[in-house]
Protein backbone atom coordinates (compact mmCIF):
# COMPACT_ATOMS: atom_id res chain seq x y z
CA UNK A 1 0.00 0.00 0.00
CA UNK A 2 1.17 3.59 -0.65
CA UNK A 3 2.04 6.32 1.79
CA UNK A 4 -0.12 8.57 3.67
CA UNK A 5 -0.74 11.20 1.35
CA UNK A 6 -0.75 14.61 3.29
CA UNK A 7 -2.09 17.39 1.11
CA UNK A 8 -2.07 20.24 3.57
CA UNK A 9 1.03 20.14 4.52
CA UNK A 10 2.42 23.59 2.71
CA UNK A 11 -0.59 24.84 4.75
CA UNK A 12 0.41 24.02 8.35
CA UNK A 13 4.13 24.57 7.51
CA UNK A 14 2.77 27.94 6.68
CA UNK A 15 0.91 28.66 10.02
CA UNK A 16 3.82 27.02 12.02
CA UNK A 17 6.10 29.82 10.42
CA UNK A 18 3.61 32.99 11.43
CA UNK A 19 3.28 31.24 14.62
CA UNK A 20 7.44 31.19 15.09
CA UNK A 21 7.75 34.43 13.71
CA UNK A 22 5.07 36.27 15.74
CA UNK A 23 7.43 37.93 18.54
CA UNK A 24 4.34 38.38 21.03
CA UNK A 25 5.76 38.82 24.60
CA UNK A 26 3.05 36.99 26.86
CA UNK A 27 2.30 38.55 30.11
CA UNK A 28 4.77 41.22 31.50
CA UNK A 29 7.26 39.58 33.75
CA UNK A 30 7.72 40.53 37.26
CA UNK A 31 10.68 41.73 38.82
CA UNK A 32 9.78 43.51 41.80
CA UNK A 33 10.04 40.70 44.37
CA UNK A 34 7.34 42.90 47.00
CA UNK A 35 4.84 43.14 43.82
CA UNK A 36 5.81 39.41 43.39
CA UNK A 37 4.93 38.07 46.77
CA UNK A 38 2.15 39.76 47.17
CA UNK A 39 1.04 38.50 43.60
CA UNK A 40 1.70 34.71 44.70
CA UNK A 41 0.06 35.27 47.58
CA UNK A 42 -3.32 36.30 46.21
CA UNK A 43 -2.65 33.75 43.75
CA UNK A 44 -3.74 30.94 46.90
CA UNK A 45 -7.12 30.47 46.53
CA UNK A 46 -6.96 30.20 43.02
CA UNK A 47 -4.68 27.40 42.59
CA UNK A 48 -5.63 23.66 43.23
CA UNK A 49 -5.00 22.27 46.16
CA UNK A 50 -1.83 19.59 44.93
CA UNK A 51 -0.13 22.73 43.08
CA UNK A 52 -0.49 24.67 46.25
CA UNK A 53 0.78 21.37 47.93
CA UNK A 54 3.68 21.00 45.50
CA UNK A 55 4.48 24.37 43.89
CA UNK A 56 3.08 27.63 45.59
CA UNK A 57 4.00 26.97 49.66
CA UNK A 58 7.22 25.78 48.99
CA UNK A 59 7.68 27.80 45.98
CA UNK A 60 6.65 31.29 48.10
CA UNK A 61 9.04 29.55 51.12
CA UNK A 62 11.84 29.72 49.27
CA UNK A 63 11.87 33.07 48.12
CA UNK A 64 11.19 34.54 51.41
CA UNK A 65 14.60 32.36 52.17
CA UNK A 66 16.30 34.23 49.40
CA UNK A 67 15.19 37.54 50.16
CA UNK A 68 14.76 40.66 48.40
CA UNK A 69 19.00 41.42 48.11
CA UNK A 70 19.36 37.40 46.56
CA UNK A 71 16.48 37.73 44.44
CA UNK A 72 18.02 40.34 42.50
CA UNK A 73 21.21 38.94 42.26
CA UNK A 74 20.17 35.77 40.85
CA UNK A 75 18.60 37.71 38.46
CA UNK A 76 21.04 40.02 37.51
CA UNK A 77 23.59 36.95 37.75
CA UNK A 78 22.02 34.40 35.52
CA UNK A 79 19.41 35.93 33.50
CA UNK A 80 18.93 33.28 31.59
CA UNK A 81 19.30 30.07 33.89
CA UNK A 82 18.42 30.59 37.48
CA UNK A 83 16.98 33.85 36.97
CA UNK A 84 14.34 32.52 33.77
CA UNK A 85 13.41 29.35 35.88
CA UNK A 86 12.64 31.79 39.15
CA UNK A 87 10.45 33.86 37.48
CA UNK A 88 8.98 30.64 35.06
CA UNK A 89 7.57 29.36 38.09
CA UNK A 90 6.30 32.23 38.90
CA UNK A 91 4.61 33.05 35.58
CA UNK A 92 3.39 28.99 35.60
CA UNK A 93 1.35 30.10 38.98
CA UNK A 94 -0.01 33.77 38.45
CA UNK A 95 -0.93 32.71 34.61
CA UNK A 96 -3.02 29.58 35.45
CA UNK A 97 -4.29 31.41 38.64
CA UNK A 98 -5.29 34.59 37.17
CA UNK A 99 -6.59 33.38 33.97
CA UNK A 100 -4.30 34.59 31.04
CA UNK A 101 -5.51 33.32 27.65
CA UNK A 102 -7.92 31.41 29.91
CA UNK A 103 -9.49 28.85 26.96
CA UNK A 104 -5.79 28.01 25.56
CA UNK A 105 -3.92 27.88 29.05
CA UNK A 106 -6.31 25.42 30.59
CA UNK A 107 -6.14 23.21 26.89
CA UNK A 108 -2.24 23.70 27.19
CA UNK A 109 -2.44 22.68 30.94
CA UNK A 110 -5.07 19.50 29.94
CA UNK A 111 -2.36 18.68 27.47
CA UNK A 112 0.03 18.19 29.42
CA UNK A 113 -1.48 16.92 32.51
CA UNK A 114 -2.60 13.83 30.09
CA UNK A 115 0.63 13.17 28.53
CA UNK A 116 2.69 13.13 32.31
CA UNK A 117 -0.22 11.31 33.66
CA UNK A 118 -0.46 8.69 31.22
CA UNK A 119 3.20 7.65 31.17
CA UNK A 120 2.71 7.64 35.16
CA UNK A 121 -0.60 6.11 35.64
CA UNK A 122 -0.77 2.49 37.88
CA UNK A 123 -2.31 0.99 35.12
CA UNK A 124 0.64 1.97 32.73
CA UNK A 125 3.34 1.86 34.65
CA UNK A 126 2.48 -1.66 36.42
CA UNK A 127 5.51 -3.10 38.69
CA UNK A 128 7.55 -0.21 38.20
CA UNK A 129 8.22 1.80 40.97
CA UNK A 130 7.10 5.55 41.32
CA UNK A 131 9.56 8.35 39.75
CA UNK A 132 12.08 9.93 42.05
CA UNK A 133 11.17 13.37 41.25
CA UNK A 134 7.45 15.10 39.87
CA UNK A 135 4.81 12.76 40.55
CA UNK A 136 2.41 15.93 39.96
CA UNK A 137 1.95 17.02 36.22
CA UNK A 138 4.19 19.97 35.00
CA UNK A 139 2.44 23.53 35.29
CA UNK A 140 2.15 25.24 31.83
CA UNK A 141 2.92 29.36 30.74
CA UNK A 142 3.37 31.39 27.66
CA UNK A 143 6.43 33.48 27.71
CA UNK A 144 9.90 33.86 25.97
CA UNK A 145 8.63 33.19 22.24
CA UNK A 146 12.62 33.43 21.12
CA UNK A 147 12.83 29.92 22.90
CA UNK A 148 10.36 27.77 21.28
CA UNK A 149 8.52 25.36 23.10
CA UNK A 150 10.66 24.03 26.76
CA UNK A 151 10.39 22.81 29.64
CA UNK A 152 12.30 22.92 33.01
CA UNK A 153 11.61 19.34 34.57
CA UNK A 154 11.19 18.73 38.08
CA UNK A 155 14.44 17.69 38.82
CA UNK A 156 15.58 22.02 37.95
CA UNK A 157 12.25 23.91 39.82
CA UNK A 158 13.45 21.34 42.97
CA UNK A 159 15.86 24.04 43.30
CA UNK A 160 13.65 26.93 44.06
CA UNK A 161 11.28 23.70 46.35
CA UNK A 162 8.95 23.43 43.35
CA UNK A 163 7.77 20.04 43.25
CA UNK A 164 6.68 19.66 39.45
CA UNK A 165 8.09 21.09 36.40
CA UNK A 166 6.67 23.71 33.87
CA UNK A 167 6.34 23.56 30.33
CA UNK A 168 6.68 26.62 28.31
CA UNK A 169 5.28 27.67 24.56
CA UNK A 170 5.53 31.01 22.81
CA UNK A 171 2.62 33.15 23.37
CA UNK A 172 2.00 33.18 19.51
CA UNK A 173 0.57 29.65 19.83
CA UNK A 174 -2.49 30.01 21.84
CA UNK A 175 -4.05 30.96 18.42
CA UNK A 176 -1.20 29.93 15.94
CA UNK A 177 0.97 26.80 15.02
CA UNK A 178 -1.12 24.12 15.59
CA UNK A 179 1.55 21.93 14.71
CA UNK A 180 3.50 23.15 17.25
CA UNK A 181 1.55 21.52 20.05
CA UNK A 182 2.77 17.82 18.39
CA UNK A 183 5.76 19.14 19.82
CA UNK A 184 4.28 19.16 23.87
CA UNK A 185 4.79 15.31 23.68
CA UNK A 186 8.51 15.38 23.11
CA UNK A 187 8.72 18.14 26.04
CA UNK A 188 6.18 16.68 28.73
CA UNK A 189 5.87 12.92 27.44
CA UNK A 190 9.55 13.09 26.96
CA UNK A 191 12.53 15.59 28.67
CA UNK A 192 9.96 16.01 32.00
CA UNK A 193 9.63 12.04 32.07
CA UNK A 194 13.27 11.32 31.50
CA UNK A 195 14.37 13.28 34.42
CA UNK A 196 11.85 12.06 36.72
CA UNK A 197 13.94 8.76 37.03
CA UNK A 198 16.91 8.88 38.44
CA UNK A 199 19.82 7.12 36.10
CA UNK A 200 17.64 6.37 33.28
CA UNK A 201 18.85 8.84 30.75
CA UNK A 202 22.34 8.08 31.77
CA UNK A 203 20.98 4.24 30.93
CA UNK A 204 19.74 5.32 27.93
CA UNK A 205 22.52 6.99 26.56
CA UNK A 206 24.90 3.45 27.41
CA UNK A 207 22.15 1.01 25.59
CA UNK A 208 21.69 3.13 23.03
CA UNK A 209 25.53 3.47 22.21
CA UNK A 210 26.43 -0.24 22.63
CA UNK A 211 23.67 -0.73 20.00
CA UNK A 212 24.84 1.36 17.25
CA UNK A 213 28.92 0.04 18.27
CA UNK A 214 27.38 -3.62 18.09
CA UNK A 215 25.84 -2.72 14.41
CA UNK A 216 29.83 -1.70 13.10
CA UNK A 217 28.63 2.19 11.94
CA UNK A 218 31.02 4.72 11.54
CA UNK A 219 32.40 5.76 14.95
CA UNK A 220 31.36 9.37 15.00
CA UNK A 221 27.48 7.96 15.12
CA UNK A 222 27.42 5.73 18.44
CA UNK A 223 29.01 9.47 20.07
CA UNK A 224 26.68 11.55 18.52
CA UNK A 225 23.11 10.00 19.04
CA UNK A 226 24.52 8.47 22.56
CA UNK A 227 25.52 12.53 23.63
CA UNK A 228 21.80 13.80 22.35
CA UNK A 229 20.06 11.34 24.04
CA UNK A 230 17.69 13.58 25.79
CA UNK A 231 16.58 14.80 23.27
CA UNK A 232 16.22 11.81 20.79
CA UNK A 233 14.73 9.95 23.75
CA UNK A 234 11.97 12.82 23.92
CA UNK A 235 11.10 12.73 20.59
CA UNK A 236 10.37 8.64 20.70
CA UNK A 237 8.80 9.30 23.73
CA UNK A 238 5.99 12.04 22.02
CA UNK A 239 5.72 9.51 19.66
CA UNK A 240 4.86 6.45 21.86
CA UNK A 241 2.11 9.05 23.55
CA UNK A 242 0.76 10.85 20.57
CA UNK A 243 1.05 8.11 17.92
CA UNK A 244 1.95 9.30 14.20
CA UNK A 245 0.82 12.51 14.59
CA UNK A 246 3.52 13.66 17.10
CA UNK A 247 6.26 12.16 14.00
CA UNK A 248 4.47 14.36 11.10
CA UNK A 249 3.41 17.32 13.67
CA UNK A 250 6.67 17.82 14.49
CA UNK A 251 8.22 17.33 11.02
CA UNK A 252 6.03 20.27 9.39
CA UNK A 253 7.28 21.98 12.86
CA UNK A 254 10.59 21.89 11.78
CA UNK A 255 9.71 22.52 8.59
CA UNK A 256 8.19 25.56 9.83
CA UNK A 257 11.81 26.83 11.48
CA UNK A 258 13.55 26.35 8.48
CA UNK A 259 13.80 29.41 5.58
CA UNK A 260 13.92 27.31 2.70
CA UNK A 261 10.50 25.44 4.06
CA UNK A 262 12.80 21.82 4.82
CA UNK A 263 13.97 19.46 7.65
CA UNK A 264 18.53 20.37 7.97
CA UNK A 265 20.86 17.81 6.63
CA UNK A 266 23.19 19.34 9.11
CA UNK A 267 23.80 18.67 12.78
CA UNK A 268 26.38 21.53 14.76
CA UNK A 269 28.43 19.58 16.69
CA UNK A 270 27.30 22.64 19.27
CA UNK A 271 23.26 21.75 18.83
CA UNK A 272 22.25 19.63 21.51
CA UNK A 273 19.33 18.34 19.46
CA UNK A 274 20.41 15.33 16.19
CA UNK A 275 19.92 16.83 12.50
CA UNK A 276 16.40 17.49 11.63
CA UNK A 277 16.92 14.74 8.98
CA UNK A 278 17.47 12.25 11.64
CA UNK A 279 15.22 13.24 14.17
CA UNK A 280 11.99 12.79 10.71
CA UNK A 281 14.23 9.04 10.51
CA UNK A 282 13.91 8.46 13.78
CA UNK A 283 10.31 9.49 13.92
CA UNK A 284 9.43 7.23 11.34
CA UNK A 285 11.00 4.20 12.42
CA UNK A 286 9.77 4.44 16.01
CA UNK A 287 6.24 4.87 13.91
CA UNK A 288 7.02 1.35 12.78
CA UNK A 289 7.56 -0.16 15.90
CA UNK A 290 3.85 0.95 17.38
CA UNK A 291 1.14 -1.64 17.62
CA UNK A 292 -1.98 -0.31 15.50
CA UNK A 293 -2.46 -1.04 11.66
CA UNK A 294 -1.49 1.08 9.98
CA UNK A 295 2.49 1.72 11.58
CA UNK A 296 3.90 0.96 8.31
CA UNK A 297 1.93 2.85 6.59
CA UNK A 298 2.63 6.04 8.47
CA UNK A 299 6.28 5.37 9.21
CA UNK A 300 6.78 5.17 5.70
CA UNK A 301 4.52 8.34 5.00
CA UNK A 302 7.15 9.88 7.77
CA UNK A 303 10.55 8.31 5.60
CA UNK A 304 9.09 9.99 2.31
CA UNK A 305 8.47 13.25 3.57
CA UNK A 306 12.11 13.19 4.83
CA UNK A 307 13.63 11.35 2.16
CA UNK A 308 12.33 14.40 0.00
CA UNK A 309 13.88 17.43 2.14
CA UNK A 310 17.56 14.85 2.71
CA UNK A 311 17.44 14.81 -1.15
CA UNK A 312 20.05 11.94 -1.45
CA UNK A 313 22.94 14.93 0.53
CA UNK A 314 24.76 13.07 3.10
CA UNK A 315 24.08 13.90 6.20
CA UNK A 316 26.90 16.42 8.07
CA UNK A 317 27.23 16.06 11.82
CA UNK A 318 29.54 18.27 12.67
CA UNK A 319 32.75 17.80 10.66
CA UNK A 320 31.65 14.30 9.63
CA UNK A 321 29.90 13.18 6.58
CA UNK A 322 27.34 10.64 6.73
CA UNK A 323 25.84 8.93 3.54
CA UNK A 324 21.83 9.01 4.16
CA UNK A 325 21.45 5.32 3.84
CA UNK A 326 23.26 4.83 7.41
CA UNK A 327 22.32 7.82 8.95
CA UNK A 328 18.68 6.14 7.98
CA UNK A 329 19.50 2.54 9.48
CA UNK A 330 21.60 4.44 12.46
CA UNK A 331 18.01 5.81 13.64
CA UNK A 332 16.07 2.82 13.27
CA UNK A 333 18.73 1.28 15.41
CA UNK A 334 17.95 3.98 17.92
CA UNK A 335 13.97 3.83 17.86
CA UNK A 336 14.55 -0.16 18.21
CA UNK A 337 16.51 0.33 20.94
CA UNK A 338 15.17 3.40 23.20
CA UNK A 339 11.42 1.59 22.50
CA UNK A 340 12.48 -2.18 23.03
CA UNK A 341 15.13 -2.63 25.23
CA UNK A 342 14.56 -3.43 28.92
CA UNK A 343 15.71 -1.06 31.56
CA UNK A 344 16.76 -1.55 35.05
CA UNK A 345 15.65 2.22 35.74
CA UNK A 346 12.04 0.95 35.29
CA UNK A 347 12.65 -2.12 36.61
CA UNK A 348 13.64 -4.26 33.62
CA UNK A 349 10.21 -2.69 31.41
CA UNK A 350 11.16 -0.94 27.95
CA UNK A 351 9.78 2.60 27.37
CA UNK A 352 7.41 0.50 24.39
CA UNK A 353 5.77 -1.48 27.47
CA UNK A 354 4.86 1.47 29.42
CA UNK A 355 3.75 3.46 26.87
CA UNK A 356 2.11 2.90 23.13
CA UNK A 357 -0.06 3.87 20.80
CA UNK A 358 -3.08 0.89 19.57
CA UNK A 359 -6.10 0.69 17.31
CA UNK A 360 -8.23 2.01 20.05
CA UNK A 361 -6.74 5.39 19.89
CA UNK A 362 -6.53 5.80 16.25
CA UNK A 363 -10.58 5.05 16.77
CA UNK A 364 -11.03 7.61 19.36
CA UNK A 365 -8.93 9.87 17.50
CA UNK A 366 -11.12 9.39 13.98
CA UNK A 367 -13.90 10.01 16.44
CA UNK A 368 -12.14 13.32 17.37
CA UNK A 369 -11.81 14.77 14.05
CA UNK A 370 -15.33 15.13 13.57
CA UNK A 371 -15.27 17.64 16.42
CA UNK A 372 -12.90 18.94 14.72
CA UNK A 373 -15.28 20.32 11.58
CA UNK A 374 -17.39 23.11 12.62
CA UNK A 375 -17.17 25.66 15.89
CA UNK A 376 -20.41 23.39 16.32
CA UNK A 377 -19.53 20.18 15.92
CA UNK A 378 -17.06 21.30 18.22
CA UNK A 379 -19.56 22.49 21.12
CA UNK A 380 -21.22 19.58 20.70
CA UNK A 381 -18.26 17.42 21.93
CA UNK A 382 -19.02 15.68 25.15
CA UNK A 383 -16.40 13.63 26.41
CA UNK A 384 -16.69 10.10 27.02
CA UNK A 385 -14.17 7.28 28.96
CA UNK A 386 -11.03 7.05 27.36
CA UNK A 387 -10.88 10.27 25.52
CA UNK A 388 -7.78 11.93 26.55
CA UNK A 389 -6.07 15.39 25.51
CA UNK A 390 -3.46 13.31 23.41
CA UNK A 391 -6.22 12.29 21.36
CA UNK A 392 -7.93 15.40 20.76
CA UNK A 393 -4.44 16.69 19.95
CA UNK A 394 -3.86 14.31 17.26
CA UNK A 395 -7.03 14.88 15.68
CA UNK A 396 -6.32 18.30 14.67
CA UNK A 397 -3.09 17.79 13.36
CA UNK A 398 -4.66 14.75 11.44
CA UNK A 399 -7.35 16.59 10.48
CA UNK A 400 -4.67 20.04 9.53
CA UNK A 401 -2.87 17.66 7.65
CA UNK A 402 -5.09 15.40 6.07
CA UNK A 403 -7.83 17.75 4.72
CA UNK A 404 -6.81 19.76 1.41
CA UNK A 405 -7.67 23.47 2.34
CA UNK A 406 -8.17 23.08 5.76
CA UNK A 407 -7.18 26.13 7.64
CA UNK A 408 -5.22 25.28 10.88
CA UNK A 409 -6.48 28.19 12.96
CA UNK A 410 -9.77 27.06 12.71
CA UNK A 411 -9.05 23.95 13.70
CA UNK A 412 -7.16 24.95 16.49
CA UNK A 413 -9.46 26.70 17.94
CA UNK A 414 -11.97 23.76 17.70
CA UNK A 415 -9.36 21.63 19.61
CA UNK A 416 -9.11 24.03 21.90
CA UNK A 417 -12.92 24.12 22.53
CA UNK A 418 -12.70 20.60 22.98
CA UNK A 419 -9.75 20.15 25.37
CA UNK A 420 -11.02 22.86 27.56
CA UNK A 421 -14.42 20.63 28.13
CA UNK A 422 -11.88 17.62 29.06
CA UNK A 423 -10.05 20.39 31.67
CA UNK A 424 -13.08 21.44 33.40
CA UNK A 425 -13.96 17.68 33.68
CA UNK A 426 -10.53 16.81 35.19
CA UNK A 427 -10.74 16.92 39.01
CA UNK A 428 -7.65 18.05 39.78
CA UNK A 429 -8.89 21.55 38.39
CA UNK A 430 -12.82 21.55 38.51
CA UNK A 431 -14.26 22.85 41.57
CA UNK A 432 -13.59 21.92 44.26
CA UNK A 433 -9.92 21.25 43.28
CA UNK A 434 -10.06 18.00 44.48
CA UNK A 435 -6.74 17.47 43.12
CA UNK A 436 -5.31 14.22 42.42
CA UNK A 437 -1.94 13.83 45.20
CA UNK A 438 0.01 11.33 44.42
CA UNK A 439 -2.33 9.25 42.76
CA UNK A 440 -1.93 9.78 39.21
CA UNK A 441 -4.71 8.84 36.80
CA UNK A 442 -4.40 8.02 33.11
CA UNK A 443 -6.17 11.20 31.36
CA UNK A 444 3.68 14.19 26.32
CA UNK A 445 10.30 20.98 19.48
CA UNK A 446 13.22 22.31 17.63
CA UNK A 447 16.92 23.57 18.60
CA UNK A 448 17.46 27.17 18.86
CA UNK A 449 17.06 29.67 16.21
Amino acid sequence: MSPIDLPNMAACVDDARRALRDMSAGPATLRDYGQLLERLDQARPHVPRVYRRTMLRPFLAELKDLGEDEFRSILRRDPEGEGCLMLDIAQSLLQNAEGYEKVATGSFQEVVADLYDGFLSAEDRAEVKPPDHGVVAPLVKWGNPDAGPYTWPADATGEFGAGAGVVSLPPSHAHLGLVGWSALGHETAGHDILHADDGLLLELKKTVREALAAAELPDDLPAYWSSRIDETASDVLGILNMGPAAGAGVIAYFRGFSAGGRLSTVGAESDEHPADVLRGWLAAETVRLLSFKRSDLWADTLLRETDADAGGRPVRLGRTAVPGKVAVRSAAIVARTLVQAPLESLEGHALGQIQDWRDRDERIVAELRRHMRSDIDARRYKQKPGHYAAHAVAAAVYEGLLVEGAEPGQIMRRMQVVLSKMHKADPAWGPPFLGRGLGVRRLPAHGSR
